[in-house]
């Protein structure tokens, strides 16, 4: 019988989404074959502090199940590239470009992929211009505010007037120094994974999110009890196609690797479709709509995480 793979799962850190972390580590941990691998948790505090020194002979593989700054926009994955550790998901670049929504969408805008109306501004250009106004002129009301590099709905802020603009755009500046500003639309959101390598990516079918307010904050994803999505959607064929393979482009627009969740706006009037952003490590938890949609085109949860981590070794030629 061979040896087990050591598997160390990787989870907390500093970011604001520590605890969702750990969630998504714990389903990880929890699913993960055991005939075939032996996991363990690293588990990284709010601080950034090590439970131990990972290298080489403690691990085969890392699986960093972190979401956000530190664990998600390339940090860790560079640490793990400098140990010479196989880890699951996107690289430095893709991790980097996916986690700051103005690259990301200038990654987009330059391979044609449909984005909605925004603009960008750094906090310097905020507090030294006497018109803030004149930085979200050319968007209408409803807008959507947020920090250029945050996950999980956190920072986010939805203003219909210039006093609601001012505290959105201050408290997006107490998460990042750039805050991105969205032109509203009404439409659904949809959802769709991606999962493989470079060249030869699969999507999943196409999930909707359940949105019972204006939009799904951080408490509807992680604190409620209501159900949040639809797998699969009730939607037109060609939607469905058209967004699956629009998830495949933004996937190959960042040069994503293992995994990613595509999130879309879609406005059934216009029949028009955005990509509204990339998420290289989506959340892991038992109501994980990565996981879900997944499960629904055929790849039950302990499968697509085996999948996952023979991803890993596959690109470090393990």
């Amino acid at each position: 019988m061979n040896e087990r793979l050591r598997v160390a799962v990787l989870a907390g850190g500093p970011s604001p989404e520590h605890e969702v972390s750990l969630q998504s580590a714990q389903a990880v941990l929890d699913a993960m074959p055991k005939q075939r691998f032996d996991p363990f948790p690293v588990v990284i505090d709010r601080q950034g502090r090590w439970p131990l020194e990972l290298r080489k002979g403690v691990a085969d593989v890392v699986f960093p199940v972190m979401h956000g700054p530190f664990g998600e926009d390339g940090v860790i994955q560079g640490h793990l590239e400098t140990l010479g550790l196989p880890y699951v998901g996107c690289g430095v670049l893709a991790s980097a470009v996916a986690m700051d929504k103005t690259a990301m969408r200038r990654a987009f805008l330059a391979e044609g992929i449909p984005v909605t109306p925004h603009v960008w501004f750094s906090e310097h250009e905020w507090r030294s211009t006497t018109d803030r106004w004149g930085l979200v002129k050319s968007l209408d009301w409803p807008m959507y505010v947020k920090p250029a590099n945050m996950g999980s709905s956190i920072g986010i802020s939805r203003v219909t007037s210039v006093e609601e603009l001012r505290e959105a755009v201050e408290l997006a500046f107490t998460y990042d120094r750039v805050a991105i500003v969205e032109q509203g639309v009404t439409a659904r959101e949809l959802i769709c994974g991606v999962l493989g390598d470079h060249d030869t990516p699969e999507a999943s079918v196409t999930g909707e999110l359940n949105v019972h307010g204006e939009w799904l904050d951080y408490e509807a994803k992680y604190l409620s009890h209501a159900e949040i999505a639809t797998i699969p959607a009730t939607l037109p064929a060609w939607v469905s196609e058209e967004v699956r393979e629009l998830s495949l482009r933004a996937y190959r627009a960042i040069g994503g690797y293992g995994l990613s969740r595509v999130d879309f706006l879609y406005e059934e009037d216009t029949g028009r479709l955005y990509v509204l952003e990339i998420n290289t490590m989506p959340g892991f938890t038992p109501r994980s709509v990565y996981a879900r949609a997944w499960g629904a085109s055929g790849v039950p949860y302990p499968d697509l995480l085996t999948r996952l981590i023979d991803l890993a070794l596959a690109r470090s030629g393990s």
